[in-house]
This record gives structure tokens, sequence and C-alpha cells, in this order.
């Protein structure tokens, strides 16, 4: 089966059933039960390769398999081990779906209910709880937007497992399986629109900011994002590079964070290789002891949060002698992912366009990182109705803290270069290249970019707009009124030899 073929097979069983309840709610039961039905199959598969000397199947296994109880115990010891978790034969995402369709005893949601908890509980005092625990608190099934009655819940609930069970995912790679994931996220982003951007950065922009923090690496020892949504830009960097040592995120919505948590597992991340926290990163930091080799990041645009004194003391923020605006955080979220930037790594973070020019205490924290700091590397100016919850324009802001180029900033305007569509207007392939291509060479080209000297941008006071120092329009030139007029009147007189001259012909049509 090829990505496109599941990609509308999953999403196909979503869209029959998704009219029950808002798209939101409904992602998290759908993509919920997916997950358990991968975990299910993992599990299957690797406690049939234990098996396959004793000639046994880990579905068949019951009570009355000699030695069970031994049995089942050394499956779940290796199986916490390897793969974080573990539940029993009986709990098999298709067999509580094969129940749920019989014309009796097919009540499953007390079944699923407990399968559902002893995976988060046979995590517990292990490594993996951190990764594991609560992680289906959101498929509450007893959600009353379910169905009125128990009858009505347990109805839909099977209805959606038996179509997903007909879904065969057993030989269909993590990166397939994975890919087909992130294209339901994307599908509820598309239906969830202005919200949707607490979770999902459009798929060409994370893969342009991926291939930015890899620039010549095949290995990376960690990658971050302090506001990681669903952690679909984290896993987008493990597509251009061999290896990553480890997965480092925070996020602030519990839900998300539980979205972000199964996408890792999903995409066969072992649950030692990633470190996702949940909680607000620039209230509580959870990952601050750390340095980080590659930092991507689409923080929420313009969060409000709370820049009392006593932040003025902590480190982030402290050199910089101003904190950013309680109701514009963006260069908050900046200041906390430089802390934590690597001195050789590279940091690519999606901002709202008011970063580059916004005046007071933002223009004060602007000032200390290009003239102090001088860490800023590049501003690409991004098309307009690109991410989610906002239409308005957004750039790439580059940093790096040992710049190859410190006497000059690149300045590249892709804003009128993109794929126009229904809901989001899109980025090329051939978009993403030539931006990619231009940025790593340093290329000046008419137009379209401009490495710009540090001194002109301090004439410039520190504002950062790219049209400042890149003209991408064509400038009107500047007429006087009587060359207007002269030609106004040329105009109407060749109109009315026009009129004159069709006149005439219909006077000759109406003669014949």
């Amino acid at each position: 089966m090829d990505t496109a073929n599941l990609e509308s097979k999953l999403w196909a069983v979503a869209k029959k059933y998704r009219a029950k309840m808002e798209s939101i709610e409904f992602r998290n039961y759908i993509l919920g039960f997916i997950f358990f039905k991968h975990l299910s199959v993992k599990l299957e598969h690797y406690c049939d390769e234990l098996l396959k000397q004793d000639n046994l199947k880990f579905r068949e296994l019951d009570k009355n398999t000699k030695n069970y109880k031994d049995v089942i115990k050394a499956l779940e010891i290796e199986s916490k081990e390897n793969l974080g978790y573990f539940f029993k034969p009986d709990q098999l995402f298709s067999i509580i779906a094969n129940k749920g369709i019989q014309t009796t005893d097919n009540f499953i949601l007390d079944i699923l209910n407990q399968a559902l908890k002893n995976i988060e509980q046979s995590t517990l005092g292990t490594e993996a709880e951190d990764d594991f625990g609560d992680l289906f608190e959101d498929l509450d099934l007893t959600n009353s937007k379910l169905g009125k009655s128990e009858s009505d819940k347990n109805t839909l609930v099977s209805n959606i497992m038996s179509k997903l069970d007909e879904i065969s995912i057993s030989s269909v790679s993590d990166d397939l399986l994975g890919d087909a994931y992130e294209y339901l996220i994307k599908q509820f982003a598309d239906e969830q629109k202005k919200n949707a951007g607490e979770f999902y950065t459009p798929r060409e922009v994370s893969k342009l900011m991926a291939k930015i923090v890899t620039v010549n690496k095949k290995k990376l020892k960690s990658v971050y994002d302090p506001t990681c949504g669903s952690g679909s830009l984290l896993l987008r960097i493990a597509e251009e590079v061999d290896s990553i040592g480890c997965y480092y995120g925070q996020e602030s919505i519990r839900t998300t964070f539980n979205l972000a948590r199964m996408n890792m597992l999903l995409h066969n991340i072992h649950y030692l290789n990633f470190d996702l926290k949940q909680d607000d990163t620039l209230k509580n930091p959870l990952h601050i002891s750390e340095k980080f080799e590659a930092i991507v990041a689409n923080p929420p645009f313009s969060h409000e949060w709370d820049p009392s004194e006593s932040m003025l003391q902590d480190e982030r923020f402290s050199d910089y002698g101003k904190l950013a605006p309680k109701n514009l955080a963006d260069y908050a979220f900046i200041q906390h992912m430089l802390y934590q930037l690597e001195d050789n790594g590279i940091m690519v973070a999606v901002m709202p366009h008011g970063v580059l020019f916004r005046k007071n205490a933002e223009k004060t924290i602007r000032d200390y990182i290009i003239e102090n700091q001088n860490y800023l590397d590049a501003v690409i100016g991004l098309p307009k109705n690109i991410f989610y919850g906002t239409p308005g324009k957004t750039c790439l802001l580059i940093f790096k803290k040992q710049r190859e180029h410190p006497d000059n900033i690149m300045f590249i305007d892709a804003s009128s270069e993109f794929i126009k569509q229904k809901k989001k207007n899109k980025i090329g392939e051939e978009q993403i290249n030539k931006i990619f291509d231009t940025y790593i060479k340093r290329i000046s080209i008419n137009k379209y970019s401009r490495k710009v000297s540090l001194s002109e941008i301090k004439d410039n006071n520190n504002v950062l707009s790219v049209n400042k120092y890149v003209e991408n329009l064509e400038i009107e030139t500047v007429r006087n009124v009587p060359d207007i007029l002269t030609e106004l009147n040329q105009t109407q007189k060749e109109l009315t030899k026009i009129d004159n001259s069709f006149n005439e012909f219909l006077e000759k049509l109406t003669t014949k």
C-alpha cells in the first residue's frame, strides 16, 4: 500500500464519522484509535517473534496455554524494556474491534477503556512512564457527544474501530504510517483553521526549516522545539539527517502534548530518544539546563505572557534590559531559544512580520541581538496566508552564535512566490529550493535577495523590514499633473475615434 492510498483510506473513515462532534474533539478520538491500532500491531509482531521458537502466536495465548502466567510475564518484561509498554492478547485492537461488531455480547467500551489504561499503567515506574502517562486521557469513552446512550456510544466506537481494522498496517513501514498520520493532522488543521496553528506547521515550511538547521550535517546530537505542537517540526528534521541523538520539546496545551507523544512513538522514535514535557515554556522551562544543536519553532503569534519584574533576573532575559510586552511574547520566545542554543548551533523561528519593525521594548531587544550579540544571520519574508491562525505576513528568522558572515545579514523576499490555493497559500518545492539555495549561497538576486551590511541596518535604526532592503515591487514614476492631463486628453481622442468607426460600421450594416 502506498502513502496516498493509506491516507485516503484513513481519511475516509474520519470523514464518515466526524460529523458526530466538533472536528477538534473527533480528531483526538480517530487519531487515538489509529495510534492504539499501531501499538497493537507493533506489540503483536514483537511478541510473535519471541514466541516463534515455541510455535505459539501472541493473540492465541489464553489461560489454557501451558505455563500461561510465566509466558505472559516473560513477554511483559521483554516488551516493556524494548517497546516501553505491554498489554494482554485479549486487549489487542483487532480482537476488541471484532467483538464490537458481533450480533450479541458486543459491548466493548469497558474492555477498550481497560486496555488503554493498561498501556499507561504498564509503564509506571519505568523509563517510559513520562512518555506513556495519561496518553489516552482525551479518549473519554463516557463523553455524551459519542452518543446519547451507552448503546449509541458503543455502536459508534465499534463502527470506527471496525472500519480502521479493515485497513491493514501490518506491512506498512513506520515512515509511511507516520506520513499518513500527519496527513490526518493536516486535514483536521484545515477544518480547524484559526486555532490549528497551535498544533500544526505546514509541511512545506517545516521542510524548509529542517533543511536550514541541518546544513552540512548528517548527525545531530539534539534538536529542540519549545512550542512543539504535534511534534511535526521535530520529526521533519529527521528526514534530512541520518540520525538524531534526542528530540526535546515542550508544549503548554495538554491535548496537543498527548498528540505529540503519539506522533513520536508512531514514527518509531524510541521512548528513550525523545523527551517531551508539558508546561508553559516561558513561565516554566523544563529543559533549561540543556543546550541544543538545532532549534526550530513556530510559537503562537503575538502570544500573551506574564512579564513580571522578576523575569528581568532570569538569565534568558537579563542581558537585554527589557522584557517583551505582555501581549507580544514573540521576542520572549526568541530570547528563550537563543539562551538554549549551542555555540555551534543554528536556530530557525517563524515570526509575525511585526518583530521586524515594532518599537519600544521590542526595539531594545532587537538592537541588542543585532549590535551586541550579532546572532541574526538571515531574514526571510514569506507569503501571506500560509499559516493557520493568521492571514498576514510572516517571516523566518535564522540565528547562529558563530556566524560565517558576521558583517552582513541575508534578506530574502519570498513573499510573492507561492502556489495559490482555496484554503491556504502554499510554498512549492521549487520555491523551497530557491529560498534554501539563496540563503546557503548568499546570492543577491534583483528584487528577491540581498546581503545587507550591519552598518546599513544600523543606519536604518535596526529596522529589519524585508522591503526596506529588497525592492520587490515596481516603483511607479512620479508624474506631474499637466502630463497626466495630456495623456487623458489623448486617450479620450482615441476613444472618440473608435466610437466613430464603430458607428460607421453599424450604419453600413443597417443600410444593406
